[in-house]
């Protein structure tokens, strides 16, 4: 299967990774800036460039913003846990994981990738089950930090959690009813961060689960942040502790 990739930095991003680019397509008219790069890199590998009219790109885009660009691309090869676990071990490194918990709005989703590949996160574990699949919109969410990315999917996220105390893996779990806020915990050491639902929030039996809860000290009246903006939070506040000498 293939997909469709929009937006200058995104299609960037999948030439310069090792995501099978099959195709370009290119708005006729538009080569100013970046899209001249876009055209090298993709005459560089021998990919096929089509210059296709404005009517067209906009159908394919279906509403999303393409920039007078767009890809096609294999499908997302999504990884296994255990390779997300020895990734870390490639590296030496204390283990880091996110763990999302139906995640259902792609832009939640693209820009929680986002982060993670930011902050040095070693994979995502994500269920089958009411979880935004990767599309294109989160592709174009993620700035094109999905392809450098290491996303898990699994049946059962709170079997998954058991399977990962096993390996010795503090279970951190965002939930707006806990006693203790972010900067109480110790987030040192091989560790996941559980993001819940937007609307939800964390499942009941996935809360159980945890080794922690935690949340984000709210001072207004809205209740809590918005998915992908608190779990930006935990991450740096993991990763500030992470760095520290």
């Amino acid at each position: 299967m293939s997909d469709y990739i929009f937006g200058r930095n995104a299609v960037l991003e999948a030439l310069e990774s090792d995501r099978k680019v099959e195709k370009i397509y290119i708005l006729k008219g538009d080569l100013k800036g970046s899209i001249n790069k876009i055209i090298g890199k993709a005459k560089a590998n021998g990919i096929l460039i089509s210059e296709i009219d404005k009517y067209k790109l906009e159908n394919m885009s279906e509403g999303v913003v393409h920039q007078g660009v767009c890809a096609l691309v294999s499908s997302f090869d999504y990884s296994s846990v255990e390779e997300i676990l020895q990734s870390a071990r490639d590296k030496n490194e204390d283990l880091f994981l996110v763990i999302l918990d139906e995640i259902e709005d792609p832009h939640n989703f693209g820009a929680i990738i986002r982060t993670c590949e930011g902050a040095g996160v070693h994979g995502i574990i994500v269920s089958k089950r009411n979880q935004a699949p990767v599309t294109s919109v989160v592709q174009k969410s993620s700035a094109g930090a999905i392809n450098h990315m290491k996303i898990a999917k699994v049946s059962n996220i709170a079997d998954t959690i058991m399977k990962l105390q096993k390996e010795n893996i503090w279970i951190y779990g965002a939930c707006g009813e806990a006693e203790k806020t972010y900067t109480d915990m110790d987030f040192k050491g091989n560790i996941a961060i559980v993001i819940g639902n937007e609307g939800k929030g964390i499942g009941q039996l996935i809360r159980k689960r945890c080794d922690f809860l935690t949340k984000l000290p709210m001072k207004g009246k809205v209740s809590s942040l918005n998915a992908s903006n608190a779990c930006a939070i935990f991450i740096y506040e993991a990763l500030r502790q992470r760095d520290e000498n």
